[in-house]
């Protein structure tokens, strides 16, 4: 069995015991999100402490540097097992680049960064600004990046 079907078949069998009637209103593709972003927000916050607390970059150098890393690892892993896609990789790529761009403003350094300014901890301002991406990247991968297109209809 591929990959993509184990995580695929692994997260809706967790969904499916889900309690207190979670399960009816928790998509598959959700949880399998939630593990793919867990895992490479991760890896984003390695390496960013990497840059910023080890190499002494300045924080929106690290924060920048760690995103793209991080958000392009998420790409691969999410169009590959969580949203299985086969669709012309092109385009996806367009609309995924768009929204991390509008995220990264919006969320890593407009939030992110900006508490950093204000005295919050950068790591501390980093899972907050994390949380806010989390629920719009899931949003958009799932009805804009990743959505099921209908194929046209030939008679």
């Amino acid at each position: 069995m591929p990959l993509a079907d184990r995580f695929a078949g692994l997260c809706a069998a967790v969904v499916r015991v889900l309690p207190f009637g979670l399960s009816r209103i928790v998509a598959p593709s959700f949880l399998g999100f939630a593990v793919i972003n867990g895992f490479t927000f991760g890896v984003d916050l390695v390496l960013l402490t990497l840059f910023h607390g080890g190499l002494k970059w300045p924080v929106w150098l690290s924060i920048s540097v760690a995103y793209v890393v991080a958000f392009g690892l998420s790409f691969v892993l999410n169009r590959a097992l969580n949203f299985r896609s086969h669709a012309p990789v092109g385009r996806q790529a367009v609309l995924y680049a768009v929204a991390i761009a509008v995220n990264y403003v919006a969320f890593l350094l407009g939030l992110g960064a900006g508490l950093a300014a204000l005295g919050v901890e950068y790591h501390l301002s980093r899972l907050i600004a994390g949380a806010c991406e989390g629920v719009f990247m899931y949003s958009v991968m799932r009805w804009v990046v990743f959505a099921k297109r209908e194929e046209p209809v030939t008679v």
